[in-house]
């Protein structure tokens, strides 16, 4: 909310863009709320075929300042509507745009707001959000890592954790029975690829669309190999290149790139692929939380490896630290499931286990990747392995193992 909040008295446009169901509308309607805006729903047919007849005359009949939800349903006219609008009038806070397509990857229409526009990404609940939580841990391990091991947020029990990753965050489903769950997540995925993605209209297109999804949740936190996905679903490459770019712009996954500054000429450039909620992906691969908690249940651990890196992206949104997401990977097997790179340079890297309890193996590769930095004159502030047990203790220069909770406790 904050985020949107000063956006919102910068820009002369807010774009709310994210998954659906996710809480867009909501957030939209209290922004207007502070503004005094009217609100219109491109959901309903009356008022998208005038919006899509005739842009111009639609917004002066509405006035501003004004929410317009769901834009997507009308898209590109609308938008250069609403642009001729703001070049008239660089007041601040005149529109607020929600959409479930992810509007930087319509270069014609984000284009055409460049500069006049502040986007806010809104994925499903954090857990902070969920259980009133602080959300703070991107923060604390770039600015006080060494106060990391004495933190004393509230600590769950491995059980909890499961149980949260398998409810995921969308608000929808929160006191939903696991049955119910699983129902309300089919229905989702039925309608964001019928709804959402136009090429979808087609059975053999929809099928392909719906295996994909499927494909991703069975292989989350894997690489992008786009010759193994069309081989695994009877496809043609062209079709995996035709058809992946459409889900993240549905939010329904999204990518977290390979991470190298140069440190050597071996890193893997794939990029991993996650599901955008771990709940939905536990729902698809069939998974409940009671037997994700089973030690030789091999699901548990991408799963886990997902809760924990969608976590994380959600932060980054709304940190004060400027910082992105990646993955770290060479050909001779270093690897390190999560790379937060700030803006200034400084590296917080960090191991994500499904167990409750840390070796010093586990930091076998965290303390390669700090030795690798420092020689090359880098920043590397701290590694951390995250786990579902309770204890937090250092291991070693700049490296700690702590509960997951401390993400967002």
């Amino acid at each position: 909310m904050a985020v949107a909040e000063e956006s919102l008295g910068v820009f002369r446009v807010v774009m709310i863009h994210g998954p659906r169901q996710a809480g867009k509308t909501t957030l939209a309607r209290a922004l207007g709320r502070r503004v005094d805006a009217g609100y219109v729903s491109l959901d309903s047919d009356e008022d998208r075929a005038f919006a899509a007849a005739d842009g111009r005359t639609f917004l002066e009949a509405l006035g501003t300042p004004l929410v317009i939800d769901e834009i997507q349903r009308v898209g590109q006219n609308l938008v250069l509507a609403v642009k001729v609008v703001v070049d008239n009038d660089n007041t601040p806070g005149q529109f607020i745009l929600t959409g479930s397509t992810n509007f930087l990857t319509v270069p014609t229409i984000s284009e055409s707001l460049a500069g006049r526009v502040g986007i806010v990404t809104l994925w499903p609940f954090s857990q902070g959000e969920l259980t009133g939580g602080a959300d703070s841990f991107v923060d604390r391990a770039f600015d006080a890592p060494d106060q990391l091991f004495r933190h004393r947020g509230a600590l769950p029990r491995r059980a909890d954790y499961f149980d949260a990753m398998c409810v995921g965050g969308y608000p929808a489903v929160q006191q939903l029975s696991a049955r119910l769950r699983d129902r309300w997540f089919e229905a989702y995925l039925d309608t964001v690829l019928r709804r959402e993605i136009k090429i979808a209209d087609d059975i053999r297109r929809f099928d392909a669309l719906a295996g994909m999804v499927r494909y991703f949740a069975a292989t989350t936190g894997q690489e992008l190999v786009v010759a193994t996905v069309a081989q695994r679903l009877g496809v043609d490459r062209g079709t995996v290149e035709a058809y992946y770019p459409w889900l993240e712009t549905v939010f329904l996954v999204h990518r977290v790139p390979s991470w190298g500054r140069n440190l050597t000429a071996r890193v893997v450039k794939r990029p991993k692929v996650y599901l955008a909620d771990s709940g939905l992906a536990a729902s698809l691969v069939g998974k409940d939380s009671r037997a994700l908690q089973r030690p030789t249940e091999s699901a548990s651990v991408p799963l886990f490896e997902t809760f924990v890196v969608n976590e994380l992206r959600k932060q980054l949104s709304w940190s004060e630290t400027r910082a992105r997401i990646y993955y770290f990977r060479d050909r001779d097997g270093a690897e390190v499931d999560v790379v937060l790179e700030s803006a200034d340079g400084r590296v917080v890297a960090i191991e994500i286990k499904s167990t409750s309890t840390s070796r010093p193996e586990d930091f076998r590769w965290l303390a390669f990747l700090r030795d690798r930095v420092d020689r090359a004159g880098g920043a590397f502030v701290t590694g951390v392995v995250l786990h579902t047990g309770e204890r937090r203790l250092p291991f070693g220069d700049r490296l700690v193992a702590l509960p997951a909770a401390d993400l967002w406790t």
